[in-house]
């Protein structure tokens, strides 16, 4: 269980996410019964990311030297994780697709093309692209709203689902991939800034 679902900031980003109903009277998974149903690919994914992230902390502590093996590392366990990203996501998915707007360590906002109903949980698996995020979780539905109720052919709905039970290590992928989306914004806005100054 997240302690302070409000504790973390949420940014605009397109992700996808596959959601599968999850009935509330059978109980949250504990932590080792949401590990328990990971997909090998998504446990591995797991696994290699923890493993770069150790190794290039320890490799951070080198001289100046270090940093050109370090930047080659960082694109080569890169590669690596786009590689099994693509194909966890292409593995016949649970669920089904919604389209990510929203993300941050307390939740996340899609779009859906069927409505769900605030209180109820969702097995979700989250794939975000850019940032080689690929993860599992128990989420609970705490808005949703059509958007566009003049148009019944193709009905769509905004919603918002807050973590229930996630791995912490997870949380933790999710407020650095938040940060690093953050710092790509400001980065891009100050360039727009500087080219509307010349």
């Amino acid at each position: 269980m997240i302690p302070d679902s409000n504790s973390y900031f949420s940014v605009p980003h397109s992700f996808n996410a596959y959601l599968s109903y999850w009935d509330a009277s059978q109980g949250l998974p504990s932590e080792n019964e949401l590990k328990d149903m990971q997909s090998v690919g998504l446990k591995l994914l797991t696994e290699v990311k923890s493993l770069e992230a150790s190794c290039l902390l320890q490799l951070r502590n080198l001289d100046n030297d270090a940093k050109a093996v370090v930047d080659f590392l960082k694109l080569q366990s890169r590669k690596v994780d786009l590689v099994l990203q693509h194909v966890l996501e292409n593995e016949t998915q649970e669920g089904k697709k919604v389209n990510g707007m929203q993300f941050g360590g307390s939740g996340i906002n899609v779009t859906s093309s069927f409505e769900l109903t605030p209180g109820d949980y969702y097995k979700t698996h989250i794939y975000l692209h850019t940032e080689v995020v690929a993860l599992l979780c128990i989420c609970q539905v705490t808005q949703c709203h059509q958007i566009n109720p003049q148009n019944d052919s193709s009905p769509a709905w905004q919603c918002e689902l807050e973590f229930s039970q996630i791995l912490e290590d997870d949380v933790e992928q999710l407020v650095k991939a938040s940060l690093a989306v953050q710092q790509k914004m400001l980065k891009q806005r100050k360039q727009n800034i500087e080219k509307q100054r010349r």
